[in-house]
């Protein structure tokens, strides 16, 4: 079985909610999927940091970090769909990264990462430089349509998301 086969069986445990099971897939594939994320080729990184979020592995969140970072738009793009699934829940996951995502959204070289990067900004909390970001992106008359367009929706999804509230 390769990684990438094994990341569709934990994915699969994970929806069913078969925890045991899955922590048994995470043991035994934990050290083949960090030798993949530090492989010098793009497609084992790829599969490994997407295989993260199949995963439901929330103790390689770092790991996924240094896939945002990573040279190959594919690797950043699996990094980026297992930062969005993860942080389903968990708005932490997003907030803890936010400032690599609104430079993804903004300057990347490739127009599906910054989309991306857009889409897990959605699942974070609702901070007022994000939502002047998105709402920039959105109007901005010479980024791509699909850009603008999910730059609009997630700035719209922030705003009617409750503000957290101010500790006393």
């Amino acid at each position: 079985m390769t990684l990438q086969e094994a990341a569709v069986q934990a994915d699969a445990l994970a929806l069913a909610g078969s925890e045991r099971e899955l922590a048994d897939l995470r043991a035994k594939w934990g050290d083949d999927l960090e030798s993949a994320a530090r492989s010098a080729d793009f497609r084992e990184r790829a599969v490994a940091f997407r295989a993260i979020g199949q995963f439901r592995w929330r103790q390689k969140e770092e790991l996924l970090r240094r896939g945002l970072d990573d040279e190959s738009p594919a690797a950043r793009g699996s990094a980026l769909l297992s930062l969005e699934l993860l942080s389903r829940d968990h708005p932490s996951t997003v907030n803890s990264v936010r400032s690599l995502l609104h430079n993804l959204a903004t300057v990347d070289g490739n127009a599906a990462v910054r989309r991306l990067a857009i889409v897990c900004l959605r699942n974070g909390s609702p901070q007022r430089e994000t939502i002047v970001l998105l709402d920039g992106l959105a109007e901005d008359d010479e980024a791509e349509p699909e850009l603008r367009n999910a730059a609009a929706k997630v700035s719209q999804t922030l705003k009617r998301k409750p503000k957290p509230q101010a500790k006393k």
